[in-house]
């Protein structure tokens, strides 16, 4: 890609998302998340790919339809009370449609549809993009939004994400299926508490973009994007490949790593809020997203190809060093177990 169109692809995704940080007019959030879609609509469709077209497509009309749901929110709370700041909105009917709004923005539940079809018509690193930083600008809406917000209909989003997370990562052999449908389910774990608890909801995406930057980030350095090819990565590099195990586990919620960390917290909170049903849902589908992590860990670190002899040897390969973001993300995403009195303290 011509590095002047990189460079302002890059720099109107971070224009486009601190301009919804910081913005209360409805007008500027609705202009902040369309600078955030269409800047990363170039490195989508750099790799002029049939498969890559087909996702940039289906990304566009997708995104362009919530953003046209949360205008005519944004438009319709301001002709029935007046006001264009998004503290101000007093409407349900239009507080519901921004729900569904957001919802397809971020690919929650019943409308995570477009998800797994276009991460997989993606290079690992735009799909690193899309997953982590394309969340933030829609969270923080949400974050700002919350008590104006149904809590059921938040709720229930929340609770069918992970139950969708988990059934549809089943049966997956496609590494960047498998990463968007535990997508799905950590968003939903993140919407479940979001009007009981907002700092968990902020401390729940805070790690979950650590272990997703960090496993997107190894399978790129290991050049996998299937199960079948995810077992020559031990002969490649065998310390990655052991990062590789720790950190799906740790996405799979497994102490003392620090994806514990959130489902603990988030669970104690639910119970806190007489709502046990809830939790034990989730907690019940949780297992659900574990088993395919736990899928994920056998074929990196118990499963060997074939390697007959006239194929080169593995081994023999140049591989890319980690690199200091990698260093960081995996760290984060394995060590703050013991940090979690801290954590605690700054959620409440």
């Amino acid at each position: 890609m011509n590095p002047l169109i990189l460079s302002i692809s890059i720099l109107s995704l971070g224009l486009g998302t601190t301009m919804t940080f910081i913005a209360s007019h409805w007008l500027l959030v609705w202009m902040g998340l369309e600078i955030n879609t269409m800047a990363i609509i170039p490195l989508m469709i750099y790799q002029h790919h049939p498969r890559a077209t087909e996702a940039t497509t289906k990304y566009f009309l997708t995104q362009a339809t919530a953003s046209a749901l949360l205008l005519f929110a944004g438009t319709t709370n301001a002709w029935i009370t007046g006001q264009w700041d998004m503290t101000e909105m007093t409407n349900q009917a239009s507080a519901t449609l921004l729900s569904i709004a957001l919802a397809l923005k971020i690919g929650l539940a019943p409308l995570h549809f477009w998800l797994p079809e276009v991460l997989q018509g993606l290079d690992l690193i735009t799909g690193l993009i899309l997953s982590t930083w394309q969340k933030l600008a829609p969270f923080a809406v949400l974050l700002q939004l919350h008590p104006l917000l149904n809590p059921t209909l938040l709720t229930a989003m929340g609770v069918l994400s992970i139950l969708v997370g988990g059934w549809g990562g089943l049966n997956q052999t496609q590494l960047r299926k498998i990463l968007a449908y535990s997508s799905i389910a950590h968003i939903g774990w993140m919407t479940v508490i979001l009007h009981y608890s907002p700092n968990l909801t902020l401390l729940n995406l805070t790690i979950y973009i650590a272990m997703t930057s960090s496993l997107f980030l190894l399978f790129n350095i290991n050049n996998t994007t299937k199960i079948n090819t995810i077992a020559t990565s031990s002969t490649k590099s065998p310390l990655l490949t052991i990062m590789v195990m720790l950190t799906l586990l740790s996405l799979g919620g497994l102490p003392p790593l620090t994806g514990f960390m959130p489902k603990w917290l988030i669970l104690q909170e639910m119970t806190k809020q007489n709502l046990p049903i809830s939790a034990t849902i989730m907690a019940l589908a949780a297992l659900l997203s574990l088993f395919f992590y736990l899928r994920l860990c056998y074929s990196v670190t118990l499963t060997l190809s074939p390697n007959p002899v006239i194929s080169s040897s593995s081994w023999r390969t140049k591989t890319s060093q980690p690199n200091l973001i990698l260093t960081l993300t995996t760290s984060l995403s394995l060590l703050l177990l013991p940090l979690t009195p801290m954590a605690l303290s700054l959620t409440t």
